[in-house]
């Protein structure tokens, strides 16, 4: 048997539907995130979770506590799986950014974003922790359990990328790579060692 860890971005938040960078920063949920954390909590309450890990930001918190429901799931906070830091972008609207020069290797060209005048996470920073961590939560559990791990976009795109055995050098490659949706289901299965993601962006629920 496999251990199987299904990764949850958070629901929408009032920062997202303005189009601002949050990071380390945080906004509340909106609706459409709370209904959204719902309906997934609906779409797996069968799934016998031993576990969940969100980030230490309440957004991923909250959104983990709507899965969970009811239902008695031991729920940890990891800083390893936080979203990016983006440093003093942090609550500055993308659009305004758009065509700074940094912002754009961010968005294209990770290897080559160096956070220079962010004075946020390299994108190799984020790899190396959310990598650790990543393996810390695989390590603390055995074959046959749920695990439910609920974080944020850019850690969970980089994160399902290599998952898919994609170079984090191109994890923002729309052509062979998706940015995960709030709220999505993507499911991890880690067997003899290897893990391997085979559900990604799973939004069948939402409609």
């Amino acid at each position: 048997m496999a251990l199987h860890i299904y990764l949850i971005r958070h629901g929408r938040t009032e920062w997202n539907d303005k189009g601002l960078l949050q990071g380390f920063g945080d906004s509340p949920l909106v609706e459409e995130g709370i209904v959204g954390a719902q309906k997934t909590g609906q779409a797996l309450k069968d799934i016998p979770f031993a576990a969940c890990y969100s980030s230490l930001l309440k957004r991923a918190q909250d959104t983990a506590n709507y899965i969970i429901g009811e239902r008695d799931i031991p729920h940890f906070h990891h800083k390893g799986i936080n979203e990016i830091y983006f440093g003093n972008w942090e609550g500055k609207r993308s659009e305004d950014l758009a065509s700074h020069p940094e912002y754009i290797l961010l968005r294209t060209d990770p290897k080559s974003y160096l956070a220079t005048e962010s004075q946020g996470e390299t994108i190799e920073q984020l790899y190396n922790r959310v990598m650790k961590a990543f393996q810390q939560i695989v390590e603390r559990h055995k074959d046959g359990e749920n695990i439910l791990l609920v974080s944020h976009g850019m850690t969970l795109t980089l994160l399902t990328a290599i998952l898919k055995g994609i170079h984090w050098h191109d994890f923002r490659n729309q052509e062979i790579h998706k940015f995960v949706a709030n709220t999505a289901i993507n499911i991890t299965k880690v067997e003899n060692g290897k893990a391997e993601l085979i559900e990604f962006n799973n939004v069948d629920h939402l409609n």
